[in-house]
């Protein structure tokens, strides 16, 4: 039968519902036990003769003749209901009406069939939720990868390594606020609709604000400038997790709306930054996972190791022979050409360094530090001491890519708007993924701003942990309406 066939006769039975008295969507239910209740504690249930009510979704159906079986599923766990003619005064109706994805309430007691199996005698039945539309049978589940994201409940409901790849993202996220709490950090909120967007170079989404008849960006980062705000009103650490978006490409890596991490703890630095940053992960890893180990995207990364370092400029100019700090931006860009390295934008010498470091990264394992990049790749970033053309920034790299950032916190408010300005400069030459001048966060420096380390990871880290692209590892990623 197609599936508009069966949606045919499902509302036939509806009606047969109806009229036998009995609602299809009753607004309440007398459960009082749930299914992990009932198989863990089966043996006392069984002995007390307790009588007591589960409800579910019937995932499968069987029987005729006097006596039905249902596996009943309610998320918690499974078990079967029996329903004999003998003791189920309406077994008839349900024969007639019931169908696996239904949801029912069941009372009864509990027994073992003969063979053994614990289940629940049935005395009364109840439609809960009549289904229309047939759920695939759970052997075979939903072949075709973009099904499984457009009705991803479904996948869920059929597939238990989907199910546990959700409940172990939830246990991440969880494994993140556990360790920043036990540290003191505080949890905060910042805007997400914005008059600037600020805290990292990327194209926003723009909306429209009626009230205000103003146009407001959907936010670029998780409260970076206004969690270093916060640091200025006194808060030492704060955190926060949360939607970020990015109106810019799509691949394996990157999505245009996912959470994101970020923290700042103040009269911190890069040294201590990076002892926190390995603390961080290992512990997540062995929260989640409880393991160090992971193959991804045919790297081994072993995050119990010693974490390498790799230098930025001694790196780039090994491979293709440029020193980033002294180049020109046409030595940059033909470097670029001639490496054959494909760029879908308008290159400047920022751009340009940015796609030769990039190609190197990709064959690094790690886990390791990325140090040394020039000023012009942050210009949010405190200048190393010892080169000042140089940041004080570490980059987290795990099987080839860029997996969380951190670093001291540039405090001079002179210094930040000799950058934003240079980065003006660069938007009004065509780079609209480069940052805004943003005074009123300057004139929040020119308070007094504590030296700080700041730190930014995204559910990137989560997929790469799970060695999937990260469209898979959301629950709903956004995909294109089906015409």
């Amino acid at each position: 039968m197609s599936e508009a066939d069966i949606r045919a006769e499902r509302l036939k039975k509806l009606e047969l519902l109806k009229a036998a008295g009995m609602e299809a969507y009753p607004a309440s239910t007398g459960r009082d036990t749930d299914i992990s209740h009932f198989v863990g504690h089966f043996d006392s249930l069984e002995a007390s003769a307790k009588p007591l009510t589960l409800a579910g979704r019937v995932m499968s159906l069987r029987g005729q003749g006097g006596i039905m079986f249902a596996d009943v599923f309610d998320g918690t766990g499974r078990v079967q209901a029996v329903l004999q003619a003998e003791s189920v005064k309406d077994i008839e109706l349900f024969e007639k009406t019931a169908d696996a994805g239904d949801f029912l309430e069941f009372s009864g007691s509990a027994f073992k069939t003969k063979r053994g199996q614990p289940s629940l005698k049935v005395s009364r039945w109840k439609m809960l939720s009549k289904s229309l539309l047939p759920i695939p049978t759970e052997h075979f589940g939903i072949k075709d990868e973009e099904k499984k994201l457009r009705e991803r409940e479904i996948d869920i409901l059929l597939n238990p390594e989907t199910r546990a790849m959700f409940e172990r993202r939830s246990k991440f996220w969880n494994s993140v606020r556990q360790f920043l709490a036990t540290r003191g950090f505080l949890e905060v909120e910042t805007p997400v609709l914005e008059t600037m967007p600020g805290g990292a170079d990327a194209r926003p989404f723009v909306t429209h604000h009626n009230a205000l008849d103003i146009d407001v960006y959907l936010r670029i980062s998780a409260g970076e400038l206004w969690q270093k705000r916060l640091l200025i009103a006194g808060f030492p650490k704060v955190f926060e997790i949360g939607r970020i978006f990015r109106n810019e490409g799509q691949s394996r890596e990157h999505l245009q709306d996912y959470t994101q991490l970020e923290s700042y703890e103040a009269f911190s630095d890069l040294k201590k930054g990076g002892d926190f940053v390995k603390e961080l992960y290992r512990h997540i890893v062995k929260e989640v996972y409880g393991k160090y180990s992971f193959e991804i995207h045919g790297h081994t990364v072993d995050f119990a190791e010693e974490w390498g370092v790799v230098d930025f400029c001694a790196a780039t100019k090994k491979e293709f022979g440029i020193d980033p700090l002294s180049c020109t931006e046409d030595e940059a860009i033909q470097a670029v050409r001639d490496a054959k390295i494909e760029v879908g934008e308008k290159l400047n010498k920022a751009r340009a360094i940015d796609h030769l470091w990039k190609s190197i990264r990709k064959t690094i394992s790690g886990p390791a530090f990325l140090v040394g990049v020039p000023v012009f790749l942050e210009p949010l970033a405190k200048r190393f001491a010892g080169n000042p053309e140089t940041v004080e920034r570490l980059q987290v790299i795990i099987a080839g890519s860029e997996v969380g950032k951190g670093f001291s916190e540039l405090n001079d408010p002179q210094d930040q708007r000799a950058r934003f300005e240079e980065q003006q400069k660069l938007r009004e030459a065509g780079d609209d993924e480069a940052q805004r001048l943003d005074l009123d966060y300057v004139r929040a420096m020119e308070y007094g701003m504590p030296p700080a380390f700041g730190f930014g990871v995204s559910e990137r880290l989560f997929a790469f942990l799970e060695n999937k692209p990260a469209h898979e590892a959301q629950l709903f990623p956004l995909l294109r309406p089906k015409m």
